[in-house]
């Protein structure tokens, strides 16, 4: 449960922490999410989202603990 660590849509997380979009599950970067989209905080047990604007599967890097 390190920060840094990576996580994709669907997956649950580890900790109550600050997360931030890394990039998309299929390889792409593009279109940019907004800015609301870009920095989620999520509980223990949540499931990391998708980009909504996009409707595509995200990944997430965990950047600080709640």
């Amino acid at each position: 449960m390190a920060i840094g660590e990576r996580f994709k849509t669907g997956q649950r997380s580890t900790a109550h922490a600050y997360y931030e979009w890394d990039g998309y599950t299929d390889g792409t970067r593009t279109p940019s999410p907004t800015g609301e989209e870009k920095k989620i905080q999520l509980e223990t047990e949540e499931i990391f989202p998708p980009i909504s604007s996009c409707d595509k599967g995200a990944f997430w890097r965990k950047t600080s603990y709640a």
